[in-house]
């Protein structure tokens, strides 16, 4: 009896927290995040197949970035939406902005939200959840 009682509070926790999940309203899951110590290995790595990397930000340029400026501005949604016509639906795309922590970034969404209502399969967000500094160049990862 007592099994049975664990194993439903158990499965009723991870319902409840799938809900909260459900209910965040941001277009990302973790599937859709890349950390930046596998992306910088993968910029690093002669042998592996590079994704097309944008930075959709107000900030540097990391290394093999297409610089597309912040996407909240319509125009760069625009360009944005222009150089994405050029790669292949299956290609691993990677955006990031890395302005501020996620909850407060204007541009992720959008730029996310597009590569999802384009079909992008392979469509990862760098998981900047402080900013660029804290994440990406204070650990030393390769910069342009």
């Amino acid at each position: 009896m007592k099994l049975k009682s664990v194993f439903f509070l158990i499965l009723f926790s991870v319902l409840l927290a799938l809900q909260c999940l459900a209910q965040t309203g941001e277009p990302w899951t973790a599937k859709d995040l890349i950390e930046p110590a596998a992306l910088a290995n993968l910029i690093k790595d002669a042998k592996a197949q590079k994704p097309v990397i944008f930075n959709i930000g107000p900030l540097a340029d990391i290394k093999d970035a297409v610089n597309i400026g912040p996407v909240r501005d319509a125009a760069n949604l625009g360009k944005f939406r222009k150089a994405l016509s050029a790669v292949p639906k299956d290609k691993m795309v990677v955006i990031y902005c890395g302005c501020c922590p996620f909850r407060n970034c204007p541009n992720i969404r959008p730029a996310l939200s597009l590569l999802k209502e384009q079909g992008f399969k392979n469509a990862r967000l760098l998981n900047l959840s402080q900013n660029l500094k804290v994440d990406w160049t204070d650990y030393g990862y390769p910069m342009k």
